[in-house]
């Protein structure tokens, strides 16, 4: 990935064209153009419905799209027998260098935005539904504003009175502003103003009315599965609410919606800036600064709508990069602690909750670093991709231009992963796609492994700037206002919407996905 740009006699150049524009513009057209060109586009013609290529395959996006076709594999070990390889052989995680636990609080919040893999409810099988999503397929911040029309208008203010025009529903805590909660004061009952709301993921688990009381009404169902993924979507909340009574002040005469629309549409976008201008800066080992610029996709031939695919929503399970140890506010709390604990947030407020996230380290992504807790989620992320027949680790690197192992050692240097791999496979063409995602070592300057930074970045790229509002014709001020077009400009990483939406700013706080002691080499 960006190779011709980390190569060291590009360095000088690169160095150069960073501090030039125009320059900078035509390295970054090529970057992005050679990253996504490194594999077949979009529309796939498989999808997890059917074996073969079909009507339905090809228009029918309640299921998973596909890279490579589904293929039978046949005497390989039993999911549960290669959960050693996510269990630490040691009782200290291993760190990433490079990364914040920012970072892989970002990546959480972007994901579960598209990457829905449908879970059963009682009494119904669930084979065929982790063939299936609930995607819209694009980066809509539908985390925020809901998947729905219906989800949408219930989390809005809906009101026509001077001050509130196309706001979101919102309350004040110790004088700052949060997503309304869902339950009712004594945390059993749901309000019935959220009854369109999807669910909660994992709430059963937590009875207790004092957690379920602290619980926020928001448009994505994961969105309270940890508070530092809720002190994202607190962040685009308030930079909502912040652009409509901007614009309700600057254009009058415009009425509830039109303030909606136009806010929603600036803040879809600047998010997207984050993504590609922090986020995807953050995984590449490139010293070229990466930019969000539409343009690149106007005509290329990789522009094609959005369908998320099935090694998409298994490459992204990052189970590694959570510490087991989070401090929230000067105190420490095992991981399993804070899950579903908006209470941390509260208390910490948003500048400190962000610091906080910023100064910490995140776990290194890779074999034999999960948390114990977590270690059956990867069981069922091999079995997901049994499930849906995935070809092997090997295929994938092929497919996305990566040279293809000959031997166990082409995989990793680590000896120990080297020798699990080999007592568990016949060959290297054998290793399942999830297994051989963790099996790599991580790539030089990026806190990601050669084949999951490819594939992360092949499809960020085509992604984000694919969509609509960053088209051709779309992509004007007028879609977005004065106001709202001052606001993406001035947008390049969470610092600063968080900047404009705290009573007192951000000041001094470190604030970043990137370590402070990381350094490129």
């Amino acid at each position: 990935m960006f190779a011709f740009i980390s190569n060291s006699l590009f360095k000088p150049f690169v160095s150069v064209a960073n501090n030039l524009p125009w320059l900078s513009k035509k390295i970054n057209a090529v970057a992005i153009n050679n990253t996504v060109n490194v594999c077949r586009h979009r529309p796939h013609p498989w999808s997890t419905v059917h074996d073969y290529v079909s009507w339905t395959s090809l228009t029918d996006q309640s299921w998973s799209a596909r890279h490579l076709p589904p293929v039978n594999k046949t005497g390989l070990p039993a999911p549960d027998a290669l959960k050693d390889f996510f269990i630490r052989k040691q009782n200290t995680q291993q760190l990433c260098k490079k990364s914040t636990c920012l970072f892989p609080a970002f990546a959480q919040y972007l994901t579960d935005g598209f990457i829905r893999t449908k879970m059963p409810n009682a009494g119904e099988p669930d084979d065929p539904l982790r063939k299936q999503n609930s995607s819209n397929h694009q980066i809509d911040l539908c985390t925020l504003y809901g998947r729905t029309p219906e989800q949408t208008n219930q989390l809005r203010t809906k009101s026509e009175a001077q001050g509130t025009r196309g706001q979101l529903k919102s309350q004040t805590i110790s004088g700052e502003e949060y997503s309304p909660f869902l339950f009712e004061p004594d945390g059993l009952a749901e309000k019935p103003e959220f009854s369109k709301l999807d669910k909660p993921l994992g709430l059963d688990k937590y009875p207790d009315p004092s957690f379920r009381s602290k619980i926020f009404a928001t448009g994505g169902d994961r969105v309270n599965s940890a508070p530092q993924v809720a002190m994202m979507n607190t962040l685009f909340l308030r930079e909502h609410n912040r652009l409509a009574r901007a614009l309700e002040t600057a254009y009058p005469t415009w009425d509830d919606e039109r303030v909606f629309q136009v806010a929603r549409n600036t803040v879809i976008v600047l998010f997207i800036k984050i993504v590609v201008e922090e986020y995807i800066n953050h995984i590449s080992p490139a010293p070229f600064r990466l930019l969000a610029d539409p343009a690149v996709a106007w005509n290329a031939p990789w522009n094609k709508p959005n369908w998320i695919t099935t090694e998409f929503s298994l490459l992204y399970r990052w189970h590694s990069l959570i510490p087991d140890e989070i401090k929230w506010n000067g105190k420490s709390y095992s991981a399993p602690l804070t899950f579903m604990n908006n209470q941390l947030l509260l208390d910490a407020g948003l500048v400190r909750a962000f610091t906080d996230m910023s100064t910490q380290q995140a776990g290194r992504l890779g074999a034999f670093n999960t948390n114990a807790g977590l270690v059956g989620f990867e069981v069922k992320a091999i079995e997901q991709g049994r499930l849906c027949r995935l070809d092997s680790y090997a295929s994938y690197r092929e497919y996305v231009s990566l040279s293809k192992p000959k031997t166990f050692s082409d995989i990793s240097s680590n000896k120990e992963v080297v020798d699990f791999l080999a007592k568990h496979y016949a060959s290297p063409d054998d290793v399942d796609f999830y297994i051989g995602l963790f099996a790599e070592d991580t790539e030089k300057n990026s806190p990601l492994p050669p084949l999951i930074l490819r594939m992360v970045a092949v499809d960020a790229f085509s992604q984000a700037l694919t969509n609509p509002l960053l088209s051709e014709h779309v992509f004007q001020p007028e879609t977005f206002s004065t106001i709202g077009w001052e606001a993406i400009q001035a947008t390049g990483a969470l610092r600063d919407v968080l900047d404009r939406n705290s009573p007192k700013g951000v000041g001094s706080e470190r604030i970043g996905m990137t370590s402070s002691s990381w350094a490129y080499s």
